[in-house]
């Protein structure tokens, strides 16, 4: 999902304005804000808190001057209710895309002995090879990582490709479905299924 990277002045006026009078204490809790909410989302797992954060400043900023007028209490709240429902769209989103570990045989339902092992390992270097360089050079890098470095690791990644992290996933994920289908044919082809 493409996105601009920062809010337009006169929303992120409105915001600052919404959190406090001062614009300088504004800009403080703005900058804890931001900070708090990326927090939240790698402690809750999500996929790209960086850009959920965004989407969570995206969003409000989309209400904010309903929200300055109708709204009571304290706006840190809004934003952590926001954050909150963001976190369940995202773990909705992650249980819809596989990942390169979950090409293991319980995924594509196959149950094999432990001697196939070796079969499901050559068939995935197999299917590897089959794709272009491009492509297996991607899905390589993406999963390259592991934790915070994963993340870091896939933001670099998606803007040396000059793309968004959402659209890298698409193009991961579309991999990854290939990879599936050529390795259930591949075990098709060497363990009949019975």
């Amino acid at each position: 999902m493409a996105r601009d990277s920062a809010l337009p002045p006169e929303r992120l006026d409105e915001i600052l304005a919404w959190l406090n009078s001062d614009r300088d204490v504004a800009a403080s809790i703005y900058l804890q804000l931001r900070d708090g909410l990326e927090k939240i989302f790698i402690m809750n797992r999500c996929s790209d808190p960086e850009w959920l954060t965004d989407e969570t400043f995206d969003r409000i900023a989309k209400k904010v001057v309903d929200l300055r007028q109708t709204y009571e209490g304290d706006p840190k709240l809004y934003f952590y209710g926001v954050a909150r429902n963001l976190i369940k769209e995202d773990l909705k989103k992650v249980k819809t895309h596989a990942s390169l570990e979950e090409l293991e045989p319980q995924a594509i339902d196959i149950e094999f002995a432990e001697e196939t092992a070796d079969l499901r390992e050559e068939c995935l270097h197999s299917c590897l090879q089959e794709l272009s360089a491009e492509k297996r050079d991607l899905i390589l890098n993406y999963y390259a990582k592991e934790k915070q470095a994963k993340i870091d690791h896939r933001a670099e990644l998606a803007d040396r490709l000059n793309t968004s992290v959402e659209t890298l996933r698409v193009r991961v994920y579309r991999i990854r479905n290939a990879l599936l289908k050529c390795i259930e044919q591949c075990l098709d082809r060497k363990v009949p299924r019975k």
